[in-house]
């Protein structure tokens, strides 16, 4: 499969925010990484082919993704306090899949989940980052 280019600004999918709802936006972290570690990081376009709640968690949902590359890949997300998982069946996300594998309830999660984190009303949200279907499994964030 050919890397697809992809440009954030024209592809993700806008959230319409009430204008009475006052939103601040979480502070910068003061840590750098350098330009040579964030290139290493390999950001992909992932469908969403099921989502369940993990068993014991009450904040952990477990992903099975298609990532482009034929097989499955499984990553957990803390994100069942803003996501019911039947809701996310079938979206097209936006994933960092080259982290190592990190045990959680005894489940690899092979990947992470972006997402954006505000505050609205005092109350923080967080937004997975949701991209235009168009886009296929597997295309790479350039």
């Amino acid at each position: 499969m050919d890397n697809l280019e992809l440009n954030v600004e024209d592809q993700v999918t806008e959230e319409v925010v009430e204008e009475t709802s006052p939103i601040s936006l979480l502070p910068f972290e003061e840590e750098n990484v350098d330009f040579d570690t964030f290139c290493k990081s390999d950001f992909r376009v992932v469908k969403v082919k099921d989502c369940v709640a993990v068993p014991k968690s009450k904040k952990l949902l477990q992903f099975t993704l298609d990532d482009g590359t034929g097989t499955d890949r499984t990553i957990l997300s803390g994100v069942h306090a803003f996501y019911e998982p039947e809701e996310l069946v079938g979206k097209t996300l936006l994933a960092i899949v080259n982290l190592p594998p990190r045990s959680m309830m005894g489940i690899d999660s092979c990947g992470m989940l972006m997402s954006a984190i505000h505050e609205e009303n005092g109350e923080e949200k967080l937004n997975l980052v949701m991209l235009n279907d168009a886009i296929p499994a597997g295309a790479k964030l350039e």
